[in-house]
């Protein structure tokens, strides 16, 4: 087969007669197959060698990462048969299942898959990489299988209703503490499952807990590295049960079941043989078929202070740096939620948190506790808002002012007026970019000559998952692509883009933590006289790059150079 493989690739003029010799060559010392040697040397890629294995046997090719699977139809088989064959079931039709397989000449496998489904077996042809990430994504790890079968185990005797009577006991911090909680388990099943969740959550550093209700079922989400994944499908019956508990653990009313309710849950446990403490926020919204409940993990451990490690490239933060150690004026952080704007404004003050200096932050929640920091609490249902707290702020004589967010006009005048009056004043807004936050505060109503004296510097930021160090490899790409994605074809030439392909440290998925994207505008004079005649977003983003601004898409195409993270990250998270 090898032979006729070589010749429809040597007709189809996709390698040369040389490659094709060094190609046999490469299989005889290494052993596998052709199209796996032409990939190896780097003369094809699997995209290529599928098409020509496709026309050798005759059958048609499939994409997989661009076709619809049918997630009832991938449970007619198990994840075993899957991995040992590379096959991953498709598509039922009546007595017919179509089924994606690496190898048509493997007639084990296809034997196999028709004895134990009972089905006609229609192969098409897909690559093994391919098949091996789609066996992944619809059927998880081998970790996640043994992980759902624990759960499966868990739940299958656990009793609606068992967290109605279950009474917490707190230590003198007024912490739950969860040796407490696993005492209590042993008498109550669904609170080892919440404990579960928890624990399970903060192994796989997780950012937030979704359980979210449907019509025929419950659903839990974790979002690791920005990115939300099912982890499990807990019995419906156990929903309300697990609801009560932590709304329990939270302090909330387990009776109101008609109006949103926001809690927060302390819990001290042990991870990787040390003892930390967690804090959670607890979001309850009612939705159609049930209350969904998000948690919000805020692990001090994860906050970096260090702004040399948060991605910033050197010469975007020598501009950040100079315009946080000023005396006066305002800077602002920009990016939608969830993009790290927080922990920016923590590194900030941090630098700026000296014994002669006072610092008043306003914020919305408190998410961190800082030592030497004056934080406060926003309370709208008491009048205790963004705007209000600025007021007071100001008779409290400080240095400098960190306020969680501009939402309004009111705040964003008093914000302004402090930075013109000898505060230097930090805030966060949600935009686009840097240039488009000048318009943004304009619409609100703030007058250009204000806008222009008082701001100055604004960084928009995202952030994008980080390539696993332990099974990073090469992806190239053309240069044409690269060009499109926003290289200069002297960089396309030479850039090589790298990507994970999955192991046990990152869990299959080829990425571990996140970086940075940060694109950031200094109020130059010259931007100062655009902002006075009312220029638009488009014409500051000009001038700005003009005078040495990195985009939110260049900082992402360095960092895609420095094998930080893959082009589609980037391209996912910024435009040109």
């Amino acid at each position: 087969m090898s032979g006729r493989l070589g010749e429809i690739l040597l007709r189809e003029s996709r390698i040369s007669l040389q490659q094709l010799q060094l190609a046999l060559e490469h299989q005889r010392s290494h052993g596998g197959k052709l199209g796996e040697a032409l990939v190896n040397l780097g003369f094809l890629t699997h995209e290529h060698v599928t098409e020509a294995l496709a026309a050798q046997y005759g059958i048609p090719s499939v994409k997989l990462s661009e076709f619809p699977v049918d997630p009832a139809v991938v449970k007619l088989i198990p994840m075993e048969m899957a991995t040992k064959h590379h096959v991953l079931p498709l598509v039922r039709t009546g007595s017919s299942l179509t089924l994606a397989i690496s190898d048509p000449s493997n007639v084990f496998a296809l034997d196999d898959v028709k004895f134990l489904t009972g089905l006609h077996i229609e192969p098409v042809l897909a690559s093994e990489t391919e098949i091996d990430q789609a066996i992944k994504n619809h059927y998880g790890t081998a970790e996640d299988v043994a992980r759902k079968k624990e759960i499966d185990e868990l739940v299958s005797f656990l009793d609606e209703g068992t967290a109605e009577s279950v009474e917490l006991d707190e230590d003198e911090e007024g912490t739950l503490n969860l040796a407490d909680l696993e005492r209590a388990a042993e008498e109550a099943p669904v609170i080892r499952l919440v404990n579960y969740i928890l624990m399970d959550a903060v192994k796989r550093g997780a950012s937030d807990i979704h359980l979210e209700p449907y019509e025929k079922d419950y659903r839990v989400r974790y979002r690791i590295d920005g990115l939300l994944q099912s982890v499990m499908n807990p019995p419906l019956k156990l929903r309300d049960a697990i609801i009560s508990r932590i709304k329990i653990m939270a302090r909330l009313d387990i009776a109101e079941k008609r109006l949103p309710q926001d809690g927060r849950i302390m819990l001290k446990l042990m991870h990787q043989g040390k003892r930390k403490q967690l804090d959670l926020r607890v979001s309850v919204l009612p939705t159609l078929h049930g209350e969904k409940i998000v948690m919000r993990l805020l692990d001090k451990e994860n906050l970096r202070l260090d702004m040399t490690k948060l991605g910033f490239e050197p010469e975007s933060l020598e501009k950040f740096q100079k315009a946080i150690f000023k005396p006066y004026g305002m800077v602002l952080v920009t990016g939608p939620t969830g993009s790290g704007k927080t922990n920016t404004l923590y590194s900030s003050i941090a630098q700026l948190n000296k014994e002669d200096t006072n610092i008043m932050t306003a914020e919305d929640p408190v998410e961190f506790q800082l030592p030497g920091i004056n934080q406060v609490q926003m309370k709208e249902q008491i009048g205790l808002n963004f705007a209000a707290a600025l007021r007071s702020f100001l008779r409290q004589d400080p240095n400098i002012i960190l306020v969680g967010e501009i939402r309004d006009f009111e705040t964003a005048e008093i914000a302004i007026k402090a930075a013109l009056t000898g505060h230097l004043v930090l805030s966060t807004l949600h935009t686009n970019d840097a240039p488009s936050t000048i318009s943004r505060l304009m619409n609100m109503g703030i007058e250009p000559f204000l806008v222009a004296t008082s701001v100055h510097l604004i960084c928009a930021q995202r952030l994008v998952r980080r390539i696993c160090s332990d099974c990073k490899i090469p992806d190239p790409a053309s240069p044409q692509v690269l060009i499109d994605a926003g290289f200069t074809p002297e960089e396309a030439r030479t850039a090589m883009p790298y990507k994970g392909k999955g192991c046990n440290t990152c869990g299959g998925r080829g990425y571990k933590g996140r970086v940075g994207l940060y694109e950031v505008m200094e109020i130059t004079d010259e931007i100062r006289d655009l902002i006075l005649v009312g220029a638009s977003a488009l014409e500051l983003k000009r001038k700005a790059i003009e005078q040495g601004m990195i985009t939110l898409r260049r900082s992402g195409l360095i960092k895609v150079k420095s094998g930080m993270t893959t082009l589609e990250e980037v391209i996912r998270e910024t435009v040109l």
